[in-house]
């Protein structure tokens, strides 16, 4: 049986104790959305103002130089790519998951112009299908988006597959694909194989080059704490640059930007999948939340993780049981994600009843309650007061209020 006692020994022993300080947290909330808005680090708004300030307000355009901004984007980029398995060049930091999704697939077809196929899954996050649908839709020639149930991915990579498309951890259940046999498989028929990471960077250990993958793309402002539309990345393995192509050839993906050539000529490596001027203020948010990342201990990381999900799962059906709320993630924490999801009819009011009470959790449709735990900021005791609300709730029918099921434009 878990204990109030039993957790708060687990933080006075937690070597990631210290890190919540470092986080602008909001009296009586319990943050459990932190896979959707990471919270603001507190260096954040230091460095914002110092950035605007002085290097905006004071330095004005020479900042391009004087500060650096132009190498922002390649900069941060390698600094994301030691968190997600990557080598120094491979990692760019840029546009949003969406519009980085649409390069690399495009560059990806491009280098299987013999296949037409999009591979990926039932029930992939709608904007990745969005964006293949896209694609297709303006390559025209045969080509196609084609989905399959997640069980039956590996066995259809046939031949007419150019790449598979697929994110590491399901975004409604945490379920976590393992991502060096996938690959694999996606390889073994001739495919290319391209990860979203929109909720495995920060969250879970991402090792791209040692699952042998050819592409990625991930967003920043969630366990990365980027702040809200923080900057995406994206990651072409270092075999690929040579000859993988985007279509968006905008100035900054130019070998010389400031030679204002009539005619575009890609630069040299992953700056060629740069397309516009970088956004200087998002992306300096975005490395104040990378480096506080980086000062953590990727097992202690991990290792909280597990443990947080566990003792969240275990408390639920302890104190909830009796309640209708089905466990939706894998039952073992090491085939999921940094999040807990529970299946119930009401789900949704239960989510808003909860946000009332200060516990900040989200829904997704139709009927999933999602519980996101990040290791640098949440305590082992939110744990239980987080759990003590949800049985109030549930007792108390609170839920039940027409106001809680009243939809938001955001859920």
């Amino acid at each position: 049986m878990i204990t109030s006692e039993t957790l708060s020994a687990l933080d006075r022993e937690d070597p990631l104790g210290p890190f919540r300080e470092q986080f602008e947290l909001p009296e009586g909330v319990i943050y459990l959305d932190g896979n959707s808005l990471g919270p603001l680090p507190r260096r954040t708004l230091t460095r914002l103002i110092d950035v605007t300030r002085e290097e905006w307000g004071q330095s004005l355009i020479t900042s391009w130089n004087t500060h650096g901004w132009l190498r922002l984007p390649q900069s941060i980029g390698d600094k994301i790519a030691r968190i997600i398995g990557a080598a120094p060049g491979e990692v760019v930091a840029a546009d949003s998951t969406s519009v980085n999704l649409f390069k690399l697939l495009a560059a990806a077809c491009a280098l299987r112009p013999e296949r037409k196929v999009i591979l990926t899954e039932d029930g992939n996050f709608p904007t990745d299908i969005y964006m293949a649908e896209g694609l297709v839709s303006v390559l025209g020639a045969g080509y196609e988006v084609r989905t399959v149930d997640r069980e039956n991915v590996a066995a259809s990579v046939t031949d007419e597959v150019a790449v598979v498309m697929l994110t590491h951890v399901d975004y409604r259940t945490g379920a976590m694909l393992d991502m060096t046999s996938v690959t694999a498989s996606a390889h073994a028929a001739g495919a290319l194989m391209l990860w979203d990471l929109a909720h495995s960077a920060g969250a879970v250990p991402v090792d791209l080059n040692g699952a042998h993958a050819d592409f990625a793309v991930g967003c920043g402002y969630k366990y990365l704490n980027g702040g809200p539309g923080a900057p995406a990345f994206l990651f072409v393995a270092a075999r690929h640059q040579d000859a993988a192509h985007q279509p968006l050839s905008g100035w900054m993906g130019h070998a010389a930007p400031f030679d204002f050539e009539q005619r575009y000529r890609p630069a040299e490596g992953i700056t060629r999948h740069l397309a516009g001027t970088p956004a200087i203020l998002a992306l300096v948010a975005l490395e104040e939340g990378v480096d506080l990342y980086l000062e953590a201990d990727a097992e202690d990381l991990r290792r909280k993780s597990i443990l947080m999900t566990e003792c969240f799962a275990a408390l639920v059906a302890q104190e909830c049981g009796d309640h209708g709320l089905t466990l939706a993630s894998p039952a073992d924490a090491g085939n999921r994600g940094s999040q807990v999801c529970f299946r119930h009819d009401e789900g949704y009011a239960i989510i808003q009843a909860l946000i009332a009470r200060g516990v900040v959790g989200d829904f997704r449709t139709p009927d999933i309650l999602r519980f996101g735990f990040a290791p640098l900021y949440l305590r082992y005791q939110d744990l239980w007061n987080a759990v003590t609300h949800l049985r109030h709730v549930m007792d108390k029918r609170e839920w039940d209020n027409p106001d809680f099921r009243i939809k938001a434009a955001v859920t």
